[in-house]
């Protein structure tokens, strides 16, 4: 990618190195976060849904400790990357709110080693990066750029701007009220398969919502080299839940499915980056996804 000439986000939290304030797990117990994490790792659920809703049905959430948001260390490569993508987001979703007569409020993203404490309860490395509606933040430890690398074996830097741009995706959902409608739907869902398939929808927008980002940011500003799309269908794939079942369990549960299949998360990713346009992303009425 050619990230030299954007400018850095002011939006970096920095919270590494620090520790969870008393001890505390943020308002949920351990159980709870176990389940997120096996969510994560074995379902494809986004861990952030599980703990928000179990802190929400406590009463409350972590004590977060403000942390003054700026940019990254000049030597830090990958932070300083990380708030360029960011930067580039802000632009990008500025430009088209304002299309669309909306405010873009840009959201912060903190930067973690190890737990934290977020709105929506105690975030975890081991859940990869995630986005909280309760306080409009994206949360990542850098560790996962790692894994997305081994693990998924999807490298390159525009995989690593895919992801954070599919996080970004949540919060633009979240100001449009698509997140919210979509939780409400699933509260009054008839089963389980019918909230996760709502989860589907809502995570394959997010996906299509980041291939505008890399279009339009990459028409204004020429972001993109060969074999940048070739990396972020690439990390697309790996991470899907057909895919992820496949490698934990040797087998698929399609009615678990809460993020799509890899074929799925590709083509509507693919839908965003041809089009670059937010419209085309409506997942919910599209017949077939």
């Amino acid at each position: 990618m050619r990230m030299d000439d954007e400018q850095e986000s002011s939006n970096i939290e920095d919270r590494r190195g620090m520790r969870m304030p008393g001890g505390r797990a943020g308002g949920v117990g351990i159980g709870t976060i176990i389940l997120a994490l096996a969510a994560s790792y074995f379902l494809g659920i986004d861990p952030s849904t599980v703990i928000g809703v179990a802190t929400q049905m406590q009463g409350g959430g972590a004590e977060v400790r403000e942390v003054p948001a700026g940019k990254p260390p000049a030597g830090d490569e990958t932070a300083r990357f990380v708030a360029k993508v960011l930067g580039s987001t802000e632009r990008t979703w500025q430009e088209q709110f304002q299309r669309a007569s909306r405010q873009y409020v840009e959201p912060k993203l903190v930067l973690f080693t190890g737990a934290t404490p977020t709105a929506c309860g105690t975030g975890q490395t081991a859940m990869g990066p995630f986005y909280c509606p309760l306080d409009s933040k994206v949360y990542i430890d850098l560790a996962f750029f790692d894994e997305l690398k081994s693990r998924f074996r999807a490298p390159g830097d525009f995989a690593q701007a895919y992801v954070i741009a599919h996080e970004v995706g949540h919060h633009v959902q979240h100001l449009l009220g698509i997140s919210e409608k979509v939780r409400e739907a699933q509260q009054s869902a008839r089963g389980e398969a019918r909230a996760n398939a709502l989860s589907v929808r809502l995570e394959l927008q997010a996906d299509c919502l980041a291939g505008v980002w890399a279009a339009q940011a990459n028409e204004a500003r020429r972001i993109l080299e060969s074999g940048d799309v070739e990396e972020a269908l690439a990390a697309a794939t790996a991470i899907g839940d057909d895919r992820l079942q496949k490698q934990s369990s040797g087998y698929v549960v399609p009615d678990t499915f809460t993020h799509g299949t890899s074929e799925q998360r590709v083509r509507w990713f693919r839908r965003g980056i041809e089009s670059g346009d937010m419209n085309q992303c409506n997942t919910f009425k599209a017949a077939s996804l």
